[in-house]
């Protein structure tokens, strides 16, 4: 069942952010967090609606569109082809989305006055791919992240900041153990990751295919805020 907060304001265009985005409304009159939810491929900004039931009353709940139109109402925050030998990416694309997101997220930090400390970036699929991306890349900026049945890219090794800034972070992953699309691999590749990086996180896995049950928005909730709080 959807809260009184669980409605979405009219899509914003303001050229200082870089990036669309609608709100979570109405908005409280005292913001002390930030959440940033990041769609898939092919969706928009709209789809992850559901996911900012539980979250905090103060809690301003950030929804950004992605760059890259695919079709009517369908955008991508790059493009992808899943192939035998797994997905391949456009990286320039990937690269830069990482970099807008991060512009999108310092805008909205000082526009609300909103610390990067009280901030978390999370995402589904290839949402939750772009949340890591800018988490490991600028940890200064948010203080935790969420992967829900996303992964985590090879490609962003080249960019990952510091051993010492990343281990004050915090990182959720949440994945199918049947999922189709992303294999659970992704999920077990990126807890090893995180755990060689100092990355402190919880990995949680279901059993469902490519998508965000019940039980992994419930756990994602909780993981949120501890964080956050």
């Amino acid at each position: 069942m959807q809260t009184a907060h669980n409605t979405l304001g009219p899509l914003q265009t303001n050229p200082a952010f870089g990036l669309a985005f609608r709100l979570r409304h109405p908005l409280p009159a005292q913001l002390t967090l930030c959440v940033v939810l990041l769609h898939g491929v092919g969706g928009n900004e709209t789809n992850l609606l559901e996911l900012a039931n539980g979250l905090d009353g103060e809690t301003l709940v950030v929804f950004p569109q992605g760059r890259l139109p695919l079709g009517p109402q369908q955008f991508a925050w790059f493009r992808v082809a899943f192939t035998a030998n797994g997905p391949s990416i456009v990286a320039q694309e990937a690269e830069d989305s990482r970099q807008a997101l991060i512009h999108f997220v310092e805008q909205l930090q000082a526009a609300y006055g909103i610390a990067p400390g009280r901030t978390v970036i999370a995402g589904f699929s290839q949402g939750g791919i772009m949340s890591a991306s800018v988490a490991l890349s600028a940890p200064q900026r948010v203080a935790g992240f969420g992967v829900l049945s996303g992964r985590i890219l090879p490609e962003l090794e080249p960019v990952l900041a510091g051993r010492e800034q990343l281990t004050r972070l915090q990182g959720f992953i949440g994945h199918g153990e049947h999922d189709s699309k992303l294999p659970v691999s992704w999920a077990h590749k990126a807890d090893q990751l995180l755990a060689d990086l100092g990355v402190p996180h919880t990995l949680r896995l279901y059993p469902m295919d490519h998508g965000i049950s019940a039980a992994l928005h419930a756990d994602f909730l909780e993981w949120l805020n501890q964080t956050l709080q």
